[in-house]
């Protein structure tokens, strides 16, 4: 194999959670450059998703693309991350300019990966560049070194499969031999022809005795890292793990770490019971409360969700008594697999594979797809992984041209086979099309804000509609914001949902605001206003955690016992007491919650001054499709013509309810519309935004981000400081 770069380095000590090293590498030119990070950088933008926020609006134009020579692909974890005395700290970020919503994504992302990035010196990655041919990046803490070469090709590698390309390539990096030192990122054939390609976290599980992977699933960044012809990035160190991150105070972080813990082994099993059942376990609550998303967002529950409940994979699939952490010293170790799960379908029907999952999204997916059989979740899980496809987007889009055909905007003739609900046949025809870039999966890859496109101009050409007209109708239940396709929650009885998914920098994922829980199961926010207050605070929290490479589900999913006596028991306070101190223990700071929520939001306003500057920033890109709000059709309000009428009377009163259920359903979307408009315009006065949800520059002002970049962004959108000062004194 050609190298093409190689050079020699001192790995740097991590002192306080940080290495202040930067490795960036530019394939097009095959260079590799170590830059230091200035105590001023890393105060203001703290690791994780901050860093990959300033590289990319630094080192990006609002001309960037995926595809473009600059575009940056950085995968960063934070301060916190590789600690194995405290729960949940094997996360780290991939973040680029997403090929869906061309502007900044990122995706949350555990594994080894980013632990050992930092043991090997560096608290972040930034790729740039596109190879001349397929590469692989290797970073050897253990010999000091790192390597731009050629790409290796093996022999019993499946069709450019990320999983076991994956783990071809440890071996061979290894010779053969398993070890918990040595971690990669992959990516595969369906990041090479779909928009949503994903990167596979590898690494080797010793409990197991196999590779072992997690992913970066939304957006598209295994797409990017695919153009960019890199076909994986292999890290090792040896560097002791326990004491690897120096915090300034261990016991303090012991402490705060033991904490937690003993708040997981005595709440999750009276809870969700992450540990024993993973986010499976979901299934069952969502489909009571129609949350479940069933053809398609139509239906929220179904009665043959039982076949996908969480006792069915724990009997039949889940190795039990296996402590499936996604990173050491983590006891809620939620993350599930199979082992010698035999496929039944697609190109390699007969052969036996581990299944790492299935998450709760992927079930979600499947049965957004009318499909409820527990095998094909298995399948659809390993291929998706295997390709390198985002289970979630390809799960969605098929359901979206699945009700295309429904509602007669496809015809058979169009897609070529069946594609009813629930035909197992079409839908695994579809996903291998999709990875394969081929017949109609090459359309299906483009991602739904893509689809519509397509869907609209064959329906006006066959019927003479005008295109714009069809779009009108598509928009109603085509399941994406800003190009990304929505996570796995029905949210028509949930306004702050709506709003969490609406208002998302991304588009709607739920690591950003997930409060369907405590609105819609919980009924802890009832009011407006505080529905309001909440789409405020909690995407400040969570952006925290993407920042300084946590995991959020032992403080969101696992309700401490004392948070019930505080004043918003929703917010768990007390949790997040051995988060503040694990921070400051850690860096040496002396932060309160106050601090970390003003550190979130100066990476939320960021985030949307680059948003801003792909022009997807303002009111209108918060926009939902009408589904997302209500029941877009008279089939969804009568089934579930009980709840929409009880909720009518609420709003009107018993005299105010029509007789005609048709009028009753326009009403209700009528009412369902005006509701989310109120909830922009008061979301948007506590963040401190214009009406049209452009930053005043007073609150860019306050978090130090008002430079002449950021000026200029805001006079193409009608702002000055001028103005606002004016503003401010009325």
């Amino acid at each position: 194999m050609k190298i093409f770069t190689s050079v020699k380095y001192k790995p740097a000590s991590i002192q306080g959670g940080y290495t202040d090293r930067i490795l960036h590498v530019n394939l097009n030119s095959c260079t590799i450059s170590i830059g230091g990070v200035r105590s001023d950088f890393k105060e203001k933008y703290i690791g994780g998703r901050g860093y990959a926020l300033k590289l990319i609006w630094d080192g990006t134009s609002g001309e960037t693309r995926y595809d473009s020579q600059e575009n940056i692909l950085v995968m960063a974890s934070g301060p916190l991350g590789n600690e194995p005395r405290f729960p949940g700290t094997g996360k780290f970020i991939v973040g680029t300019i997403s090929p869906l919503t061309d502007t900044f994504i990122d995706s949350n992302i555990g594994g080894h990966f980013g632990p050992i990035l930092k043991r090997c010196g560096f608290d972040a990655l930034a790729i740039s560049g596109i190879a001349k041919e397929d590469v692989v990046l290797i970073v050897d803490g253990d010999r000091g070194s790192i390597d731009i070469l050629e790409a290796p090709a093996f022999e019993a590698e499946i069709d450019q499969g990320s999983l076991s390309y994956g783990n071809n390539l440890i071996e061979w990096f290894n010779k053969g031999k398993p070890n918990e030192n040595i971690a990669a990122v992959t990516t595969g054939i369906g990041a090479r022809h779909a928009r949503f390609g994903i990167i596979n976290s590898i690494f080797y599980d010793k409990r197991r005795n196999r590779i072992r992977s997690k992913q970066a699933g939304r957006g598209g960044t295994g797409t990017v890292m695919r153009y960019k012809g890199l076909r994986a990035v292999i890290v090792r160190s040896n560097l002791d793990r326990v004491k690897a991150n120096n915090p300034v105070d261990k016991q303090a972080v012991w402490q705060a770490g033991s904490s937690l813990k003993k708040v997981i082994s005595k709440m999750d099993p009276q809870q969700l019971r992450l540990s024993a059942w993973g986010t499976a376990g979901l299934v069952e609550i969502m489909n009571e409360f129609h949350i479940l998303p069933v053809d398609n967002y139509q239906y929220g529950n179904h009665p043959n969700s039982p076949a996908l409940y969480a006792n069915v994979f724990l009997d039949h699939y889940f190795s039990k008594n296996i402590p499936d952490g996604c990173y050491y010293g983590c006891n809620l170790a939620c993350a599930k697999g199979a082992e010698n799960v035999k496929l039944t379908r697609g190109p390699y029907s007969g052969r036996k594979v581990s299944v790492d999952g299935p998450e709760y999204e992927t079930l979600g997916a499947v049965t957004c797809m009318g499909i409820f059989n527990p095998q094909f979740v298995q399948e659809f899980n390993w291929y998706c992984d295997e390709y390198g496809l985002d289970t979630i987007s390809m799960g969605v889009t098929t359901a979206f041209l699945m009700e295309c055909i429904q509602r007669g905007y496809l015809s058979d003739e169009d897609t070529g086979y069946d594609l009813s609900w629930g035909n197992l046949d079409g839908v695994d025809r579809l996903l291998h099309e999709t990875a394969r870039g081929e017949g109609l999966g090459k359309i299906c890859g483009q991602g739904i804000m893509r689809v519509k496109i397509w869907v609209a101009q064959r329906y006006s050409t066959k019927t003479g509609i005008r295109k714009e007209r069809v779009l009108e109708e598509l928009h109603k239940f085509g399941m994406e914001t800003k190009g990304l396709e929505f996570s796995m929650y029905v949210t028509k009885e949930s306004l702050a949902q709506q709003g969490g998914y609406g208002f998302a920098l991304k588009g709607p994922q739920h690591d950003e605001a997930w409060l369907i829980s405590i609105d819609q199961l919980r009924k802890e926010i009832p009011s407006f206003e505080m529905k309001a207050s909440a789409l405020k605070w909690f995407p400040l929290i969570r952006t925290w955690f993407n920042a300084v490479g946590l995991c959020k589900l032992p403080w969101i999913d696992v309700r401490h016992p004392d948070a019930a006596s505080t004043d918003t028991p929703s917010q768990n306070l007390p949790t997040l007491e051995y988060y503040v101190t694990y921070l400051n223990a850690t860096v040496g700071s002396q932060k309160t919650l106050h601090d970390i929520l003003d550190d979130s939001e100066r990476l939320q306003l960021l985030q949307k001054l680059i948003n801003l500057r792909h022009g997807k920033g303002t009111r209108s890109s918060d926009q939902i499709p009408l589904r997302a709000m209500g029941p877009a059709y008279f089939n969804e309000y009568e089934a579930r013509a009980e709840y929409y009428d009880s909720w009518l009377k609420e709003q009107l009163g018993e005299d105010g309810i029509p007789d005609d259920p048709q009028l009753r359903h326009r009403m209700i979307i009528r009412l369902r519309q005006e509701a989310y408009e109120k909830l922009c315009d008061a979301v948007y006065r506590k963040k401190g935004y214009t009406q049209d949800a452009v930053p005043l520059p007073s609150t860019l002002e306050r978090f130090g981000l008002l430079d002449d970049k950021a000026l200029t962004i805001l006079e193409g959108y009608g702002l000055s400081k001028v103005q606002n000062m004016l503003q401010g004194d009325k």
